[in-house]
């Protein structure tokens, strides 16, 4: 009976030993927010997919945004429309992640063509926006 206490035991430390390594590497390892809104026009049967260095992380639809925290660093942000009806092809851009930032951006269509740009909403328009 000793015996399994024992193993019990140092089961039980083993675990919260590498518990408390994963929330010191996930603590050292700060990120930013990311948010991703998709204006109104984008087309109330489409959705915007949005890919994070290659890895489909959403397809936001009509009244959605993304908005999640991601690591520090530089990352490749992809859109395009689902369904792709126009074979357009995906457009991407590139962000550079500082921890504690926030980037915001907001998927448009032009000349048949999904994109991300940089907000240009004012601090009022974003408060009423919850951001």
């Amino acid at each position: 009976m000793r015996t399994l206490t024992s193993y019990i035991s140092r089961f039980l430390l083993i675990l919260i030993f590498f518990s408390a390594v994963s929330l010191a590497n996930a603590a050292a390892k700060p990120g930013g927010r990311l948010i991703v809104i998709r204006v109104a026009n984008f087309g109330w049967n489409l959705a915007a997919n949005l890919k994070i260095d290659g890895q489909t992380v959403a397809n936001i639809v009509q009244g959605r945004r993304y908005d999640h925290r991601i690591p520090a660093g530089r990352h490749v942000l992809t859109i395009s429309a689902v369904p792709n009806i126009q074979l357009s092809q995906p457009t991407s851009i590139t962000v550079n992640v500082r921890p504690g930032e926030t980037y915001i951006f907001t998927a448009l269509w032009d000349s048949d063509q999904v994109y991300l740009r940089p907000t240009t909403l004012s601090p009022a328009e974003m408060a009423k926006l919850g951001l």
